[in-house]
């Protein structure tokens, strides 16, 4: 459903959106209401309120419901199989154990992060992040104390990449938008990330991680009747093939995806449309699982067992992807009430510098809807035609990006349904998840903008 004009001035748009974000924070904290329940009642609400015509509230609901839906839930049930099937394996304990010889005990967050960082480079965040669920849960049962300590700086490995670095879509849709060179914005923007993330991801999230203890949802404990059998372990070159193969398909569509936006490629070439078809992020999944199957069950488990290994894997996850699809929801409505209109229309032309306008005009997008992608894409539009007239260079529209990529990173909250895939994952209520994820992704932001400034200052 498509974004609606503001049925109110803007400071009344604002007032009702601050209102619900603070009433479902009071039903989910104070009164204990399901999280689910109370998404869905608030964006009902939310969506009379804002003056979304009745007859199309439904529908307003079901938009976000099902677009976050259609991109969470299959990515996320794949990949706590793929999941499911390395932890019962050995498998994710071989890895975690291989990463832990290499970098120590006291620095397993660190080797998770360089990990994630890498990993990150092709693949988005959520996928990202599932495929690097048993990891975490592996290392944190064999060390101990918060699992925090090693989800928050994994977490934040993928989420810099995919604001910061092509060819994740916002930062190339930025680029595009404002002419710049998407090459330069991913040359810069690695090192950019990176040296964002040792601060403001990987600092920041091992002291948050230390101070908070929570229960994670137990989508991989150990069922030793699931996996019997004398054969060893699979080996780290296997599981680092089984990772290591969505990413590549994915990655190959992205290349190839590129390279037919930019006429490289003909737009009917089969082979081309063969490689995007097995590189999206389900199709790409569902081979790996499959792989997976083959080549873990030898030995380790009959072929019939795999469905009650499967099914243990996904009976946990139910409520996490309907509680995120709620998220989408509420954030859902935002959008199409018209807010980011609203904000769009009052804050063009603030009259301050270009980069600064673009990180704050970023923030409050990200802050009043919840999307990090619809900020970018959006504050990218409104600032295009001063971006045009200023005559900058390619170098300082990549900062532009960034600065971009900044603001609609920081602040993640209860309209983002990023929020409450690393919530529910971590078994973190939503006090202590603003407590530590969105200080994270504040903390993140604010470091990439911080970079992005100095260099707009000191480069020519």
């Amino acid at each position: 459903m498509e974004p609606l004009a503001p049925a109110y001035p803007t400071w009344v748009m604002l007032l009702i959106a601050a209102v619900a974000v603070v009433v479902l924070l009071v039903l989910i904290a104070k009164v204990k209401l399901h999280a689910f329940i109370s998404l869905v009642l608030v964006s009902a609400v939310t969506a009379v309120a804002a003056g979304i015509p009745v007859a199309d509230v439904p529908t307003a609901m079901l938009t976000g419901f099902s677009a976050t839906l259609g991109s969470v839930a299959l990515l996320v049930a794949f990949g706590v199989m793929l999941g499911r099937l390395l932890e019962v394996t050995g498998g994710a304990q071989v890895l975690a154990d291989t990463l832990i010889g290499a970098f120590g005990e006291k620095r397993a967050p660190l080797a998770l992060g360089v990990a994630a960082l890498i990993f990150g480079f092709p693949i988005f965040f959520d996928a990202g992040l599932v495929v690097f669920l048993p990891i975490i849960f592996a290392v944190a049962r064999r060390f101990g104390g918060s699992i925090l300590v090693y989800a928050l700086p994994t977490a934040a490995s993928f989420a810099a990449m995919h604001a910061v670095v092509p060819p994740h879509p916002g930062p190339v849709a930025a680029a595009t938008e404002l002419g710049g060179d998407i090459g330069l914005t991913l040359l810069v923007g690695v090192p950019v990330a990176v040296l964002a993330w040792i601060p403001g991801g990987y600092l920041v999230g091992t002291r948050l991680g230390a101070r908070f203890s929570p229960e994670p949802t137990n989508v991989f404990a150990i069922d030793e009747e699931s996996a019997k059998g004398d054969t060893p372990p699979p080996s780290f070159g296997t599981v680092v093939l089984l990772l290591a193969l969505p990413l590549v398909l994915i990655g190959l569509n992205t290349v190839v995806s590129t390279l037919r936006a930019a006429g490289t490629i003909g737009e009917d070439d089969t082979w081309a449309s063969a490689l995007v078809l097995i590189g999206q992020t389900p199709i790409a999944l569902l081979i790996t699982v499959l792989i997976a199957l083959l080549m873990l069950s030898p030995g380790r488990f009959p072929i019939g067992r795999a469905s009650d290994i499967l099914d243990q894997a996904l009976g946990p996850i139910c409520a996490i992807i309907l509680i995120t699809g709620a998220g989408g929801m509420f954030g859902g409505v935002l959008r199409t009430s018209g807010i980011g209109e609203a904000l769009s229309s009052s804050l063009s032309g603030l009259g301050m510098s270009l980069i600064v306008q673009a990180f704050l005009i970023a923030t409050l997008l990200r802050v009043a809807q919840g999307s990090a992608t619809v900020a970018l894409t959006t504050t990218a539009g409104l600032i295009s035609a001063q971006v045009a007239a200023a005559g900058l260079s390619s170098f300082d529209i990549s900062l532009l990006v960034f600065a971009i990529a900044a603001g609609a990173t920081v602040l993640s909250h209860v309209n983002d349904s990023g929020f409450w895939l690393v919530s529910r994952f971590f078994g973190m209520d939503v006090i202590t998840t603003l407590k530590t994820w969105t200080v994270l992704e504040t903390t993140l932001g604010l470091s990439v903008f911080a970079i992005a400034s100095v260099l707009w200052v000191v480069v020519p």
